[in-house]
């Protein structure tokens, strides 16, 4: 049976190779090379689960193809752990979370899927009104850099309209996490300002040395890294602007 570890070590090694696609440098063929290499198969599933949308990160902001191969794969991923599905609301722990994050997986998949032939069932979850209520901006940001893998082009739902209006919260979190040396946190949280300033909101904090400093002091793990280099993209704004761009 794999263990904690084992997932842990699988996911590393997925986002290592995502990111080595959306720098130019690895393989595009991403998710069925890593499952067929892995010598655990569900360790290698759970990763896919895990990583979700940012699996197709090169492919959003770098215009590479995403193969029938990888979309078959992803597919696999969710028969081997089901979606726990839409009817969660925010009391059901982590649920809801893994309900908004298998959402973006499954929409980035019927966007990138070439063929259409490749699919999976996440419906996007009921309205929250948790998401908007940015009050205890300390607890809404939490959830929010649980959220960071929604935070790309090609998505949207009231998670990313929460995030519209919410920029000082959001750059409160950031501020917080980087005093408190959650450098984790501090890089999901400046993904999303990456994203606002690419959706031309006004932010308090400028996100460009923001970005620089969390790299800098503590984006050392692969996810991390992942978070800090979609942020990158995205405020530099050099990629292409929808799904249909990408795919030509």
């Amino acid at each position: 049976m794999s263990s904690r570890a084992d997932f842990a070590t699988a996911a590393d090694g997925l986002a290592t190779r995502v990111l080595g696609a959306l720098g130019g440098t690895g393989d595009t063929v991403l998710v069925a090379r890593h499952i067929d290499t892995s010598p655990d198969a569900m360790a290698a599933f759970a990763a896919v689960r895990l990583i979700g949308a940012d699996i197709f990160t090169p492919h959003v902001l770098t215009g590479t193809l995403f193969c029938p191969e990888d979309a078959a794969a992803v597919v696999k991923s969710f028969a081997a752990f089901p979606s726990p599905g839409a009817g969660f609301t925010a009391g059901s722990d982590g649920l809801l979370t893994m309900a908004w994050r298998d959402w973006a997986t499954a929409q980035l998949l019927a966007q990138y899927s070439t063929d259409g032939a490749h699919h999976v069932a996440a419906a996007q979850p009921e309205e929250d009104s948790a998401l908007r209520d940015t009050a205890d901006w300390q607890r809404w940001s939490v959830t929010m850099a649980q959220l960071a893998p929604l935070a790309i082009p090609g998505l949207d739902s009231p998670v990313h309209e929460a995030a519209r209006g919410a920029a000082l919260s959001l750059s409160r979190g950031v501020t917080r996490s980087v005093l408190r040396r959650d450098f984790p946190t501090a890089a999901r949280l400046t993904r999303w300002l990456a994203w606002l300033h690419h959706e031309g909101i006004a932010l308090p904090l400028d996100p460009v040395p923001v970005e620089e400093h969390v790299r800098l002091l503590g984006g050392e793990s692969p996810r991390d890294s992942l978070d800090l280099a979609v942020a990158r993209h995205l405020l530099e704004g050099d990629f292409p602007q929808d799904a249909e761009a990408a795919r030509t």
